[in-house]
């Protein structure tokens, strides 16, 4: 992936160093391309390692203990799919219960990391409830400076269409849009 796409790379290597630069504030990017297995989650991931081992340095080199989990990834699909457990009418109370729990658990750690990684965003519709729960993530996350990664099959502008204008609009707040081109790379190795 990285000799079909070097510009990316390139842009992606400048990007991982603002981990490590004082009092730089680390903006957001969004992956996408419209083929899946183009390489957006393990890209997602592995800036997603490259700033915790950043956070961890940081903090050790001034003498602070670093924070028990200064990232988190998200996967969105498997989100919507906790929501959908407990959501639904005439579920079991100990399925919807449990659900409901991971469900929460998942939603604090991706608002309160310093770094978030939101993966597969948009790939299916969203109910009210889960993309008003979606937005208040987000929201939180823009609102207090945090940067996030959001990795899709969709154009961040076809967000409004998934979601709507507000959420979009809050996604692409210092965000730049990364376009993975190709095909799915899986099962080629």
């Amino acid at each position: 992936m990285r000799n079909a796409q070097p510009e990316i790379y390139a842009l992606l290597e400048r990007y991982v160093t603002t981990f490590s630069q004082r009092g730089h504030q680390v903006k957001s990017l969004y992956l996408w391309s419209q083929a899946p297995g183009t390489g957006k989650t393990t890209t997602a991931s592995a800036l997603l390692n490259e700033y915790i081992l950043a956070a961890v340095n940081s903090h050790i080199s001034d003498g602070v203990r670093p924070p028990e989990q200064p990232a988190y990834f998200l996967d969105v699909n498997e989100l919507q799919t906790l929501y959908n457990e407990f959501a639904r009418p005439h579920v079991p109370p100990e399925f919807a219960e449990r659900s409901a729990s991971h469900y929460y658990a998942k939603i604090h750690a991706a608002k309160k990391a310093m770094f978030t990684v939101f993966d597969d965003i948009g790939v299916r519709t969203a109910t009210d409830g889960f993309r008003g729960d979606l937005h208040n993530i987000i929201n939180e996350r823009v609102a207090n400076n945090r940067p996030s990664i959001y990795t899709s099959n969709l154009a961040i502008e076809e967000m409004t269409h998934v979601f709507d204008a507000r959420l979009f609009d809050r996604m692409r707040d210092q965000c730049q849009a990364v376009h993975f081109a190709g095909e799915s790379k899986r099962g080629k190795r």
